[in-house]
């Protein structure tokens, strides 16, 4: 079995409160298994994994352990945008149409590529009813997306794109260069970085992936009073965490919530942007490219999460829903608590991912409580 709390890795000695915030997780049973990362100056100052990779706790979390992340992969799906846009073939303010001719349908010909990076599209599900298996059918996807006619009017209002973002994103960026979304993310970030996140895991690494223990009953995504448009988001297809374990799952490219990784590939990957481009001595991206994320594009109520937002370009913007310490910052989360924060104030980046879900889709007080132990 081991010992629950013996947490593995390392934190300098200045960080060493969050060496113990972490135990503390661990010991409590707030965490089963997770990972935490902090890059500050694109050096990697806090690196720590502990606890079990599965619910019955008899598989150690170690070192190279990975998770399936939910929401937080939407933050690799907007930096691989962000670099094809750096690269100069894609443009922000173009339409979707221009790249994407089919999207035109019912109405969509102005919907530009940043409403779609904003969850500002009017497309936050499919309006026919699609099944989980669909999930794993990138064309049947792509194809409903195009044709559908928006739920608001494109650019007025933001609803979270929970599913559908990653798709369409994706299939902007397939249009651009022949490749997939997952392939371009391996081939122009994670391999270079020799970063261990996958959007589309090879089967190879299967016996690596730590298993989603779900919310409590009741805390799940669809749980309580929902509006129409939050019931088709949460319904269809419905979230079916055990659906993580399978190879179809994983093997699957779902570029806003099907990515595998851990803390440490997630904040080591997001020192491209705190660091003005560049990572592990290779430059990805310009500074420019970097700060494009930062542009508010919308602001207010999200007509899904219910609750006040700031969306820049592809990341969450501080504000009432996370107060962050500096201007230009940007974060996102995932179902179930994991999340990273790119700080390009302080060059610093940080992210957790953990295996115990809770019913949140935008981070938790067990991220936050490590965050706030770097201080």
């Amino acid at each position: 079995m081991g010992d629950a709390t013996s947490v593995q890795g390392f934190a300098r000695d200045r960080n060493a409160g969050v060496r113990a915030t972490f135990e503390s997780n661990l010991a409590s049973g707030a965490d089963v298994g997770a990972s935490f990362c902090a890059t500050i100056n694109g050096e990697t100052v806090v690196d720590l994994w502990g606890g079990f990779a599965d619910a019955a706790r008899t598989r150690p979390w170690v070192k190279d352990t990975i998770v399936n992340v939910y929401s937080t992969t939407k933050t690799m799906t907007a930096l691989t945008a962000l670099l094809i846009a750096d690269h100069g073939e894609l443009d922000f303010g173009a339409p979707v149409a221009r790249y994407w001719p089919e999207f035109a349908a019912n109405g969509k010909a102005r919907v530009k590529v940043s409403h779609v990076m904003s969850h500002a599209a009017g497309l936050s599900g499919w309006k026919e009813k699609v099944g989980k298996h669909d999930l794993y059918d990138w064309e049947k996807m792509t194809s409903l997306l195009a044709a559908q006619a928006p739920y608001w009017e494109p650019g007025t209002a933001c609803g979270y794109h929970a599913l559908t973002q990653g798709y369409l994103v994706g299939e902007i960026v397939r249009r651009i260069t022949g490749r997939s979304l997952g392939t371009v993310f391996r081939e122009e970030i994670a391999k270079p970085l020799g970063a261990d996140f996958h959007i589309g895991l090879p089967a190879s690494e299967d016996a690596r992936v730590g298993e989603l223990i779900p919310p409590p009953p009741g805390q799940e995504i669809g749980a309580g009073n929902q509006s129409e448009l939050q019931a088709n988001m949460s319904n269809n297809p419905g979230v079916d965490v055990g659906e993580t374990r399978t190879r179809a799952w994983r093997g699957a490219e779902i570029p806003a919530g099907g990515g595998t990784g851990n803390a440490r590939s997630v904040a080591e990957i997001h020192a491209i942007l705190a660091n003005g481009g560049v990572a592990k001595g290779k430059r990805f991206l310009s500074e420019a490219g970097c700060r494009k994320a930062l542009e508010l594009q919308i602001e207010g109520q999200d007509l899904i999460l219910g609750q006040p937002v700031r969306y820049g370009m592809g990341f969450g913007l501080p504000g009432s829903m996370l107060p962050l310490p500096n201007a230009n910052s940007m974060f996102w989360g995932g179902y179930g608590g994991s999340l990273v924060i790119i700080d390009m104030d302080a060059r610093a980046t940080y992210a957790y991912a953990m295996n115990k879900m809770v019913g949140t889709t935008s981070g938790d007080v067990r991220a936050f409580s490590l965050v706030m132990a770097m201080a």
